[in-house]
């Protein structure tokens, strides 16, 4: 099972610092989601990012950074529901329901569900999914190897991931939440919980 992370909306200064060493631990890849931020700025932190980890970067704004920095490829959403005219490399997309799922996963490398679980913070998402609904859709072969969790996962439920069949696991809340970026330099907390959820899962 993929561990992928999803940067915070914002910037901060750790951040290529952060990713880098997430990648270099194992990460599989990183979903660069920075909504209503300039362009400019998404650029900086690829410039500041091993080359050799951009093939394992998805972008969901901004998609010209694709073909510029030799990206992964390029994330579909509400915002931003279509791709570029001739584009034709990796395309993933988010999904709310397991109707949707149904429908896009022929037509996507991957499609990433949520919210799978109830969300970290106070003001996240709850699961938009009882347990039963999720073992009746691994059962069926809706959710396999194309489809990725995001909402809630964390150390508790990641193995349960796993186990309904999922081909990752989308990290926010749990790993962000352990850096407070106004008051915090040293980032070893969030690597080393990185660490033990790549133990759990692998």
């Amino acid at each position: 099972m993929k561990l992928i992370a999803m940067t915070t909306p914002t910037f901060f200064v750790e951040e290529d610092q952060i990713i880098t060493a997430l990648f270099e631990e194992g990460l599989d890849i990183l979903h660069l989601r920075k909504p209503e931020t300039p362009p400019m700025y998404s650029e900086r932190l690829l410039t500041l990012i091993p080359q050799k980890y951009h093939k394992r970067i998805v972008v969901h704004d901004h998609f010209y950074l694709q073909e510029e920095f030799g990206l992964m490829g390029i994330h579909l959403n509400e915002r931003n529901p279509n791709e570029p005219h001739d584009y034709s490399g990796h395309l993933t997309s988010s999904c709310q329901t397991l109707e949707e799922v149904k429908v896009k996963k022929r037509f996507y490398d991957y499609v990433v569900l949520y919210p799978v679980f109830d969300g970290i913070s106070p003001s996240s998402m709850q699961a938009g999914f009882t347990p039963e609904e999720l073992r009746a859709a691994e059962k069926s072969h809706l959710i396999d190897s194309h489809v990725m969790a995001l909402g809630g996962v964390c150390e508790e439920n990641i193995r349960a991931v796993k186990k309904l069949g999922f081909g990752g696991a989308v990290l926010l809340g749990d790993l962000w939440g352990r850096f407070d970026v106004r008051h915090n330099r040293d980032y070893r907390e969030i690597i080393q919980h990185f660490i033990k959820l790549k133990k759990l899962v692998d």
